[in-house]
């Protein structure tokens, strides 16, 4: 059973944010680790990563798109002292530190997606926690020998794997015919569309 969002924060006009442990845990048992149920080895860098997941019921949207998912980097960036103070204490009262990155989910959405795609959500937004990479194209380490974390925006041979697992439709990239001609080993769903992390990453 996957986890779902708190009823009391679902069709509501509370503008809050939940911390999800619980989905934390499941998308490392059915994503990332090693035997998983739905095991991806394009998340196996994640398998060191920490990672917060939120759900909200906060509506959110831009170029007239519902926005259902987004990735970001736990550390708050682009702020004055005291605003980055500020966040780095909420994320922390959250999640106990600051992860390596924060997932959150709009619980109205996932309250009735179906499970092919509240999976195809998950991994879209964790295939936007991705691992640095050098000049030559190899992993990026750091001197304690764990992956060196980075957001990653949308690219042919990272993306192929949501193709590969859920359609083209779920990655936005239809045009990549090689790819998509294969049945979906999961199944067939829409997410690339309300992704706020790429939307932002277009708009940017």
């Amino acid at each position: 059973m996957r986890p779902m969002p708190p009823s009391e924060i679902v069709d509501t006009y509370l503008g809050v944010f939940v911390p999800a442990p619980e989905v934390t845990a499941w998308l490392r048992e059915t994503f990332i680790d090693e035997g998983a149920e739905l095991e991806n080895e394009d998340h196996a860098h994640l398998r060191s990563a920490d990672i917060g997941v939120l759900w909200t019921s906060v509506a959110n949207g831009r170029h007239q798109r519902r926005i259902v998912g987004q990735c970001e980097v736990g550390e708050p960036r682009a702020m004055g002292k005291w605003s980055k103070a500020r966040a780095e204490q909420q994320i922390v009262e959250w999640f106990g530190d600051v992860p390596d990155f924060i997932l959150t989910f709009d619980a109205n959405y996932s309250a009735l997606a179906s499970d092919d795609e509240f999976c195809a959500l998950v991994e879209h937004e964790l295939y936007h926690a991705g691992q640095e990479r050098d000049e030559f194209g190899a992993p990026k380490f750091t001197k304690a020998g764990t992956p060196k974390f980075t957001m990653r925006g949308h690219d042919v041979e990272e993306f192929v794997g949501v193709v590969r697992r859920y359609g083209a439709d779920a990655a936005g990239v239809r045009a990549l015919v090689d790819a998509a001609a294969r049945a979906p080993s999961v199944a067939r769903v829409s997410i690339a569309q309300a992704c706020g992390t790429c939307v932002g990453l277009r708009a940017a």
